[in-house]
């Protein structure tokens, strides 16, 4: 059976991991973890805050995601948004999901990311 979802992997071009860490650390505020050594050598770079966990592999041929993402909720989105305009992040309002406040944005790679935070405190539409 299912129990969590562990990480998110998304890919990334070889050579853009200091881009990465400064991103996913600075903008997003998350902490690098170390990956295991035969894992290290391919490249790319982990991260996680709390219970969310990230991995950026190197792909060859890269080519960001247009449609596929992860969902990462937030408290705060307000504040969350300004923190990733001031990190030069690009922030793009959707409201179309019912019960919900999102945006879209996007990693040095491209890689679409969403932010969410549910309108009332139990995470269900209200």
């Amino acid at each position: 059976m299912l129990v969590a979802v562990d990480h998110v992997q998304l890919a990334a071009p070889a050579g853009t991991e200091e881009l990465l860490r400064a991103f996913y650390t600075g903008a997003l505020g998350m902490a690098e973890i170390p990956k295991p050594p035969v894992l290290a050598a391919r490249g790319g770079c982990w991260f996680e805050a709390g219970e969310v966990r990230l991995h950026l592999g190197v792909e060859e041929d890269f080519r960001p995601a247009r449609k596929a993402h992860p969902g990462l909720r937030v408290h705060d989105i307000e504040a969350y948004a300004a923190r990733l305009t001031a990190h030069g992040a690009p922030v793009t309002w959707d409201d179309s999901l019912p019960g919900h406040r999102r945006f879209y944005s996007e990693d040095p790679a491209g890689n679409r990311l969403e932010f969410l935070e549910p309108l009332s405190p139990s995470g269900r539409d209200a």
